[in-house]
This record gives structure tokens, sequence and C-alpha cells, in this order.
């Protein structure tokens, strides 16, 4: 997993709440196992106007140019501003993986479904909740100003504009501590892969019939 240290990036506003999985990528996209090649189909039923279905070329498909990702003022954004409880619906791991696959490392918003929010620092992403009177005022700024970067500073858990915006966020210090080091639960499992085959070796002598 790749380590999360500090972000600046443009900023994309999803001024929807109540955004479930299903609309983040769609059921029928959800055939592979991959953690890559989702990114393409993530909001893929807001993002195109066909039905999209596995295996189509998506350079092809007619786009909806009123949805926020296909504008080009926001082309190359990493954050993502969202509304009240993002990522509701389903479980699936596919949500976090289209949108990490797309680009985005963050998402910022009043709050999320608990197994989406679980999931995205699984899979790398930094999730931000922050009160919703300050999630409207970044909505503002993105509005109002094309191009508008934040800069998100996991180690000072800060967000920051170059106009002297600062915010403070809070998060698991675990959880910080995973994503600063690039470590999913299969990472933090190899760190201790020394103590394991101490342990593995300890049991034959004890054990020996059950080896």
């Amino acid at each position: 997993m790749e380590k999360f240290t500090c972000l600046t990036a443009i900023a994309v506003p999803l001024d929807r709440a109540n955004v479930d999985t299903d609309a983040i990528i769609p059921k029928q996209f959800l055939k592979s196992i991959k953690r890559s090649g989702f990114g393409p189909n993530l909001f893929d039923e807001w993002r195109y106007l066909d039905h999209g279905e596995p295996g189509m070329d998506n350079s092809t498909r007619a786009v909806n140019p009123d949805f926020v990702l296909n504008q080009a003022r926001y082309a190359g954004a990493q954050i993502l501003l969202a509304r009240d409880n993002f990522g509701c619906g389903s479980s699936r791991e596919h949500a976090p993986w289209a949108l990490e696959d797309f680009g985005i490392r963050v998402i910022i918003a009043p709050s999320f479904a608990d197994i989406f929010y679980n999931n995205c620092f699984k899979n790398g992403l930094l999730p931000i909740v922050l009160p919703e009177e300050i999630v409207d005022k970044l909505f503002e700024m993105v509005d109002t100003n094309e191009g508008y970067q934040l800069t998100v500073d996991l180690e000072q858990q800060t967000i920051t504009d170059d106009g002297g915006l600062k915010i403070n966020f809070e998060l698991d210090e675990f959880r910080r501590h995973c994503l600063l080091e690039g470590l999913d639960e299969i990472g933090l499992t190899l760190a201790h892969a020394d103590e394991i085959r101490a342990y593995e070796e300890k049991q034959k002598q004890i054990t020996p019939w059950l080896f």
C-alpha cells in the first residue's frame, strides 16, 4: 500500500448527500476481484450518458458534461469533497478501489458510512470527518476559485491552502500510523515476520507432533 504523508492537489466537489457504493462503482463491475482497473467506471452512471458494462471502451462513450469529474477545471483532482453519509449502501470494497484507481487519495465529508470508512484505510485512502459548516466553507471556496488546491498533511493533521486557511482534523492514531507507513493488514502482519517464525520454531519443539 502506498504511503500517505502530505498531499497538495485540486479539490473536486460532489455536492450530494447519501452517495452509496452502487453509485461509486455500479454492481455490474464487481465481477473482478483485482484492485485495479475500476477508475474508468467510477461514478459510471453519472459520468456517462449511456449504460456501462464491463469490457466497454470508455474512450468512445458519451460523457455527461454536467458531472463534476468531467469538467476541465477539476482535471487531475485527488481530493474529493462530499456530503453526509458518503459511502453508504453495500459493503463492497470495490468502492475505495475505484476511487483510488481514479486518483482520489483524500475524501472530506461531515460523515461516512462505517464500513466504507474502514475500507478506505485498508486501501490507502484518507477519509477526513469535519463539521458541516467547515465542509460548507470548503465547497464555497472550490466553487469560487477555479483550480483551488488544498494541502492535506497527515503528519501534522492539518488542511491548508495558499490563502491562509488552516483546519485541524482528528484521526485515530493507529490508522494514522498505518497510512503514514503504507501498512495494510497484510503489511502489519509481515512486519512481525521474525516473531512469527520464532514462535513457530518454538512450537515445533514443544509440540512436534503438530508439524
